[in-house]
């Protein structure tokens, strides 16, 4: 039984794992450049201009709208033996800029939260929020 025990805690450093990365998707969206667009003066070239090409393009009968996102998405994980551990926190950050008929921008909605995704392991017996 000693020697089954030995070879056990032997295992254990063998057999465990951890993982830590991070992904990024499409380009840093800075919120400056997001200010300073406004509304009534800035046309959609001006938009692409400052903030680069949409990542998608959605046509609302004569007007449209570009939209811009950015995700960073954080793992970690640990495994020992027979039990692991993984947490995931994904985040975006989202830019829709809405334009006339004349290409005109009218609007502009953004959030910013890809800055704090984190890396953290679940707890054990602690509920979801």
């Amino acid at each position: 039984m000693r020697a089954s025990l030995q070879l056990s805690l032997l295992l254990v450093p063998l057999c465990s794992s951890c993982l830590l990365s991070r992904s990024d998707t499409n380009e840093v969206i800075l919120p400056e450049a997001v200010a300073q667009l406004q509304p009534g003066v800035h046309t959609a070239a001006d938009v692409v201009g400052v903030l680069g090409g949409p990542t998608e393009v959605v046509q609302l009968g004569r007007r449209s709208a570009y939209k811009y996102d950015r995700r960073t998405e954080k793992q970690t994980g640990l495994w020992l033996i027979l039990f692991g551990l993984r947490g995931v926190d994904a985040r975006s950050d989202r830019i829709w800029v809405f334009f006339d008929e004349d290409e005109m921008l009218t609007h502009v909605g953004s959030t910013f939260e890809a800055k704090n995704a984190q890396y953290e392991l679940p707890l054990l017996g602690e509920d979801d929020e």
